[in-house]
């Protein structure tokens, strides 16, 4: 046995716990707690520990939810249930909640005890040696794939690594459990893409037009992306994601099926949102105009991935930059340009706030025929009207950021 493997036992009867320790300390390391609470607060500070023993009835917290928060605490470890009433109803929750590795009834002789660590022990080396194997397999394969990628098609290489980084700031934002699958999705997004000349995908990402030739090309990578991984054991979840890339929340797009809105892998959902949202900066737009663009498309994708998305970027896109007449002006907006008069005298720079008392002074000039109007205002992003056909958004851009810089137009 190795003794280096420490097991945590959790009864709200210290006499029993110390009955645990008399009896098995010379072959395992005992750690004892004598309620749920303790027992997790040990496993935080002192774990992994290879096996947890829980009693089923104590006060506060039973022995079932006990088990269940520790299977969530760490996954890895291997749960035995002792209790003195051995009903069936207490057997079903124990295993359905606490997924237990074995249920064992009071009083427990010391050898019987003894022997449901050692193969507790021996489960839990089990697991972590298939979990080392499975992530240096999905790694290896990853890696691999991502590498033939890097060689092949240095322009889908270089996508799918932009992508990746953004669904990692949206997966954290939804607090997404299975971020890893997503994010895997992302970099294996373009491997598709290997059977495209590189020359064409540059112009798709770019969104220049393509032939009728080219667009089914192009159409058809994520399916032959999907083909390639889910191949690996383990990921065919990702592959899931892949082949739905290109789908639409209002179903509409490829895979031509009847899925849409929430029957679309949500892995899918944020990897369209990222990778339309890069395939927009591409065209030489900023981040604030892509963002504005997406906002468009309003059945496209998923309203809590966009919200995600524009709390992501929060720092980016604070303004929005508009044309707006010298009485239509609130006290809320900033000059985007300066205010030059029509003989070339500077009124009020570019940068400033719009006061009570700047806005009565414009309107003094306006009156005079010295301003030309419509001029340039920054509108806080969040609170700026809709577009309208009367009066369109010259652009969306980050405005905050070198102000005084900005060129006159």
């Amino acid at each position: 046995m190795n003794n280096q493997e420490n097991i945590l036992c959790v009864d709200d009867e210290p006499n029993i716990l110390e009955a645990y320790q008399r009896a098995l300390r010379k072959q395992f390391g005992i750690e004892t707690a004598t309620g749920g609470l303790e027992g997790l607060s040990l496993l935080a500070e002192k774990g992994p520990f290879a096996v947890v023993v829980s009693d089923m009835r104590m006060p506060g917290m039973d022995g079932v939810q006990f088990l269940a928060r520790v299977r969530e605490q760490a996954p890895d470890t291997v749960r035995i249930m002792l209790t003195g009433n051995a009903d069936l109803q207490t057997a079903i929750e124990a295993v359905n909640e606490g997924h237990i590795f074995r249920f064992l009834t009071k009083p427990c002789p010391p050898e019987l005890l003894a022997r449901a660590l050692t193969a507790g022990v021996q489960q839990y080396h089990l697991i972590r040696a298939e979990r080392e194997l499975l992530e240096k397999t999905l790694s290896g394969s990853v890696r691999i794939l991502v590498d033939i990628l890097s060689l092949v098609n240095p322009t889908a290489f270089s996508r799918a690594s932009r992508v990746r980084g953004l669904v990692r700031k949206l997966t954290a934002q939804l607090k997404l459990e299975e971020a890893w699958e997503v994010e895997i999705a992302a970099m294996l997004s373009q491997v598709g893409c290997v059977t495209i000349p590189e020359d064409i995908l540059a112009r798709a990402c770019q969104g220049e037009s393509l032939s009728s030739d080219d667009v089914h090309l192009i159409q058809a990578c994520p399916q032959i992306g999907h083909d390639l991984v889910v191949r690996i054991p383990r990921l065919e979840g990702v592959a899931e994601i892949i082949a739905y890339q290109d789908k639409l929340f209002n179903g509409a797009g490829l895979p031509r099926d009847q899925k849409q809105g929430q029957e679309i892998p949500i892995g899918a959902r944020i990897l369209k949102l990222a990778l339309d949202f890069d395939k927009l900066q591409g065209t030489g737009i900023t981040t604030a105009e892509a963002f504005l663009e997406l906002k468009k498309r309003r059945d496209w994708y998923d309203p809590n991935i966009v919200e995600a998305l524009e709390r992501t970027l929060a720092n980016e896109i604070k303004y929005e930059i508009r044309s707006a007449r010298v009485d239509d002006l609130t006290t809320d907006v900033i000059l985007a340009d300066d205010i030059v008069s029509t003989k070339g005298l500077l009124l009020m720079t570019k940068g400033q706030e719009v006061t009570g008392y700047l806005r009565e002074r414009l309107k003094n000039f306006a009156r005079h025929g010295v301003v030309k109007q419509p001029i340039r205002i920054l509108v806080p992003f969040r609170a700026s009207a809709a577009v309208t056909a009367e009066n369109p958004p010259l652009a969306a851009r980050e405005c905050q950021q070198d102000l005084t810089d900005r060129p006159n137009r």
